[in-house]
């Protein structure tokens, strides 16, 4: 079971690797291997044959997954690289905390 409490849309940090210290946003999320492929992280180059979808080969940029254990989110209110908590509103409402400041990122 995993316990990746990251979703699409998520603005992360890295924390290791060679991406260390960039930013991006959540692009996909691959759940069964706890992945993430994230905005302007992990850019691989990949040779690329003619098709009908892209009748242009080459060589193309992309992104590749990295492993979510390797980023943070960071939280839309104070800005730091933060764990993601979870909390319940008074109407019985799951919502994802930030550990650093207590704010809620928003509602599960």
């Amino acid at each position: 079971m995993s316990k990746m409490r990251l979703k699409k849309g998520d603005r992360v940090r890295v924390i290791s690797g060679k991406d260390a210290g960039k930013e991006g946003k959540v692009l996909r999320c691959i759940r069964d291997r706890d992945l993430l492929v994230i905005e302007g992280v992990n850019v691989v180059t990949k040779h690329v044959k003619p098709s009908q979808k892209n009748p242009q080969s080459g060589i193309i940029k992309q992104e590749a997954p990295i492993y979510a254990s390797k980023v943070m989110l960071v939280c839309p209110s104070c800005g730091a690289a933060t764990r993601v908590g979870r909390g319940y509103l008074e109407n019985g409402n799951k919502v994802r905390m930030c550990k650093a400041c207590g704010e809620i990122v928003d509602q599960v």
